[in-house]
């Protein structure tokens, strides 16, 4: 913050209906500690208006909020001429674990070539608050979502699996062995790093020649 100053920044706090207000105050805290300008943009009327023509689907409205989210940003980084940061890291990006267009969309992602569990040790070395670090990680896009749970394992042991199939590219026998996890597990975060191929990809191109 320092490098950028802390005038050139603006917070976006944008709850919703699935949003704790435990979480609305840490924002709000964290904001008033880095001495960064912010606003409350409630989404309950926008998601509200949407859900009034649009069929009901959790996992779509879901990813709605997190576009609607980042309309808003671009919104706001237009009428500053600021630049959008994202805020996805490498376990997100490469699991597909975002939302594209969404929390996927970005003009710079500082934290994007950290896994989950080193952005944890990043955030306890530059001192921020317990109350946020203690938190179970959550995209808050419907009522106890919470990002290990759907993922369906520990963030320490996604980390350890995906250093192993991206960073070291070993097979997953070897990873499961030297992990002591599962095959089912590696197998299953493969997966997810070739099903989320899609977002980390630029769209495709008909080519017409």
């Amino acid at each position: 913050m320092n490098s950028i100053g802390s005038e050139k920044v603006l917070g976006l706090i944008m709850p919703s209906s699935h949003t704790p207000p435990a979480d609305v105050k840490d924002a709000i805290d964290l904001a008033e500690g880095l001495k960064i300008r912010y606003e409350i943009i409630d989404l309950n009327p926008i998601i509200e208006r949407y859900a009034q023509v649009l069929p009901k689907d959790k996992r779509a409205m879901g990813n709605l909020t997190a576009r609607i989210r980042m309309n808003i940003l671009y919104y706001y980084a237009a009428i500053n001429r600021y630049l959008v940061a994202g805020t996805s890291d490498k376990s997100e990006r490469e699991t597909g674990f975002y939302t594209k267009f969404g929390d996927g969309g970005a003009d710079i992602l500082p934290i994007a070539d950290l896994y989950k569990t080193e952005v944890l040790a990043l955030a306890h070395f530059l001192k921020i608050p317990d109350s946020i670090l203690q938190k179970k990680s959550s995209p808050r896009l419907w009522e106890n979502h919470l990002a290990e749970e759907e993922i369906g394992m520990s963030y320490n042991i996604l980390d350890q699996i995906l250093r192993a199939l991206i960073d070291k590219r070993k097979k997953p026998a070897e990873i499961a062995r030297r992990l002591k996890v599962s095959p089912a597990a590696v197998k299953k975060v493969k997966e997810m790093v070739d099903k989320g191929s899609h977002k980390r990809d630029p769209p495709p191109i008909a080519n017409v020649n």
